[in-house]
């Protein structure tokens, strides 16, 4: 299927869940990381939650890393180059919504994309080889190509694989699982 199709499909389909479907929904899909073998590395690269998009709450991730002591880092965007920087979270960092209402860091201790070991990943939709569809930007993909190869990518999503194969350009970067409120999947 194509990818405009699809994003406007799990916009949709986001924009029908209620509050309480989120929230449940992003506590089992902490929960279902639980079960994954990724907590004896160190730095761990984790969305914010955009609430207007109905993103997955990842609050309750943070709240993990942070009772498991790693290093958390979050990302603040380029919507020049599409690029990103990522800066530690620590008790210090001040966050403020962007234009886009993505919220990002100030300021603060910026990490090398090379220092990351799992990276957990937002997505709308992705299918069953590991091909993912963003907002269409390709920040992940830019960012994601800068990580070492044995970096962790995990896509968190609301919905199950699209059964259909999702058209890839040679700069995707594939996932290495998916997490979903009811199951977890490698690929």
């Amino acid at each position: 299927m194509r990818k405009p199709l699809l994003r406007k499909k799990y916009k949709d389909l986001r924009q029908e869940l209620s509050e309480t479907q989120v929230e449940d929904n992003s506590l089992a899909i902490a929960n279902k990381l639980l079960s994954l073998d990724i907590w004896n590395n160190t730095f761990y690269h984790i969305f914010l939650t955009i609430e207007e998009q109905k993103e997955i709450n990842t609050d309750y991730i943070l709240n993990i890393l942070s009772g498991k002591d790693k290093n958390i880092v979050i990302s603040k965007s380029n919507f020049e180059d599409y690029s990103m920087t990522h800066y530690l979270l620590t008790d210090n960092t001040r966050i403020k919504k962007n234009t886009y209402n993505i919220p990002e860091p100030i300021d603060g201790i910026e990490i090398p994309s090379s220092q990351l070991e799992v990276v957990f990943i937002p997505l709308l939709a992705f299918d069953n080889t590991g091909h993912r569809i963003g907002y269409g930007k390709g920040f992940y993909d830019r960012f994601l190509a800068q990580c070492k190869p044995e970096t962790i990518k995990i896509g968190l999503s609301f919905f199950e694989a699209e059964a259909e194969t999702i058209e890839a350009s040679e700069d995707d970067i594939k996932l290495d699982y998916c997490v979903t409120p009811n199951h977890i999947i490698t690929f």
